[in-house]
C-alpha cells in the first residue's frame, strides 16, 4: 500500500530535475557557476562548503542574509543550472546539498533575483519539457478538480495535525504577542470589515476551505454560500457549521466557481486565485463580477510575485508548481488589476503583509516538526516530510525575500 501524499512525492520527479549520464559527466564543470553567483549576488552572501571540502564565500558584496551550503556532490549545480528550483529540490532530497538552515538561502535567492537573472531557473529542453508538464495540468474544469484533490485532500487529520484550531490554511495577520490562531480570526476579521454587509445580506465566498471565514460571517448576520473543489474540505466545514448551530445560514457547495450564476450582496475569496491560473483569471474576475450586485464589494486575499520577475516566473515550472500545487500560479498584480478595471470592479484599500505570511510559515514549520515528533501524522512516509518541510522553508524565504507579497483588496462593482 503507498504511503499517503505519495502522488505529491512523484509528481514532481515528472518534471526534468537535471539528471541523466550528460549531467554526470560535465558536473565539474559547473562549479564555474559559482564565479557568476559571486558575481551577481548584490546583497548577502553564501558559505559554502565545496564537495571537496574547500571553503567559499559567495556574494557579500552587501549585507543581507548569510546562508550555509554544504556541497557534497557537483551534481547538485548542474540540477540547479539546468532545471532550476524542481532540479534543486532534487539535489536536497537526494543528499547532494544541504544546510542547517536552508531559509536564508530561499530568502537570498529571492531577494537577488533581479540581478540572477536566468541564473538557477530551467534553461533548453528543461524549460520546454517542464512548462508543458505544468500546462497539462490546466485548471479546465476537470483538471481543477483532480489538482486541488491531489494538494487538499491530503487528509483533515493531516492538516488538523498542525494548523491551528481555526483550520486556516493562508495567511495570518499578526499583532504585537499575537498567538497563531488569534492572528488568523485577525486576518478574518479585517476580511469581512472590508465587505460591511448587514445582516441577512448573502455573501459568497469562492474557495471556502473548512469553513472558518463563513463560520465568522453567518456569527455577522449575512447568509452565506461557500464554493469548493474538496470534499474532505466540504465534510470537515458541514461538521463545524453544525456544531456551531448555523447550517441554517450557511450551505458549503462541491461547485466551481465558473458555474455559480446567482445574486449576492458581497463576495469573500481568499488565497483562492493562485490555484486559478494565468489562463482563467479573466474567468475567475467574470464570476466576481456576473454575481455581485452593482455597488457590491468584493474583498480578495491573494499573493503575487514582483511585476519585474513575473515573466520569468511564468515561463518556468517552479519547485511549487512541480510539487506542491499543480496548475498554480501567482498573481501578477497590476495585469490581475488591469483585467478587474475591465469588468467594472475597482482596486481599492490594498494592504500587503509579506512578513506576516513568513512568520506564519516559521510557525507552521515549528507545528509540523512537532506533530511528525509526537506521531500524530500516521502513514506518511520520511520522503513525504522532507517534501512538506521544504515547500514550508522555500516559501518562508521566499516571503523574507521580498519578491513574492501577499495582500488584501477591496474591489467594488461599479454600475
Amino acid at each position: 500500500m503507498a504511503s499517503r501524499g505519495e502522488h505529491l512525492v512523484r509528481s514532481g520527479r515528472l518534471f526534468v530535475n537535471g539528471s541523466g549520464v550528460l549531467g554526470r559527466i560535465a558536473a565539474p564543470a559547473f562549479a564555474a557557476l559559482l564565479d557568476e553567483l559571486h558575481g551577481r549576488l548584490d546583497a548577502g552572501g553564501i558559505e559554502a562548503t565545496l564537495p571537496d571540502g574547500s571553503q567559499r564565500r559567495i556574494g557579500f558584496h552587501s549585507p543581507g542574509p548569510v546562508a550555509v551550503v554544504h556541497l557534497h556532490s557537483w551534481l547538485s549545480m548542474v540540477r540547479l543550472a539546468t532545471s532550476g528550483s524542481v532540479g534543486w529540490y532534487r539535489a536536497w532530497e537526494r543528499g547532494e546539498w544541504s544546510s542547517p538552515d536552508p531559509v536564508p538561502l530561499f530568502d537570498l535567492f529571492m531577494r537577488n533575483a533581479a540581478p540572477l537573472g536566468e541564473v538557477g531557473r530551467a534553461k533548453g529542453s528543461a524549460r520546454w519539457f517542464n512548462r508543458l508538464m505544468h500546462r497539462r495540468r490546466d485548471n479546465d474544469r476537470r483538471t481543477a478538480r483532480r489538482n486541488i484533490a491531489a494538494h487538499y485532500d491530503l487528509g483533515n487529520d493531516f492538516y488538523a495535525a498542525w494548523l491551528d484550531s481555526s483550520m486556516t490554511y493562508s495567511s495570518a495577520r499578526f499583532a504585537p504577542g499575537d498567538t497563531l490562531e488569534l492572528a488568523q480570526r485577525r486576518k478574518v476579521a479585517t476580511l469581512l470589515d472590508r465587505l460591511d454587509f448587514k445582516p441577512g445580506d448573502r455573501l459568497l465566498e469562492i474557495g471556502c476551505g473548512w469553513g472558518t471565514l463563513a463560520i465568522e460571517a453567518a456569527r455577522r448576520g449575512a447568509k452565506v454560500v461557500g464554493l469548493t473543489l474538496s470534499a474532505q474540505q466540504r465534510s470537515w466545514a458541514e461538521k463545524k457549521i453544525a456544531e456551531a448551530e448555523l447550517s441554517d445560514r450557511i450551505e458549503i457547495r462541491l461547485q466551481d466557481y465558473r458555474e455559480i450564476s446567482e445574486h449576492f450582496d458581497a463576495i469573500a475569496s481568499v488565497e483562492m486565485v493562485e490555484a486559478v491560473g494565468q489562463r482563467w483569471w479573466p474567468a475567475y474576475l467574470d464570476s466576481i463580477a456576473r454575481n455581485l450586485k452593482p455597488g457590491g464589494r468584493a474583498a480578495l486575499q491573494y499573493i503575487s510575485i514582483d511585476h519585474s520577475l513575473f515573466d520569468g516566473y511564468s515561463k518556468n515550472a517552479d519547485f511549487i508548481q512541480a510539487y506542491i500545487f499543480p496548475g498554480g500560479m501567482l498573481l501578477n498584480e497590476l495585469r490581475f488589476e488591469a483585467l478587474a478595471t475591465e469588468r467594472g470592479l475597482s482596486w481599492e484599500q490594498r494592504e500587503g503583509f509579506g512578513q506576516d505570511y513568513a512568520e506564519t510559515l516559521r510557525q507552521w514549520r515549528l507545528r509540523y516538526d512537532a506533530a511528525v515528533r509526537d506521531d500524530r501524522l500516521s502513514g506518511f512516509s520520511e520522503k513525504f516530510h522532507d517534501l512538506w518541510r521544504y515547500y514550508l522553508m522555500y516559501c518562508e524565504g521566499g516571503f523574507r525575500g521580498g519578491g513574492i507579497d501577499v495582500a488584501q483588496v477591496t474591489m467594488v462593482r461599479r454600475g
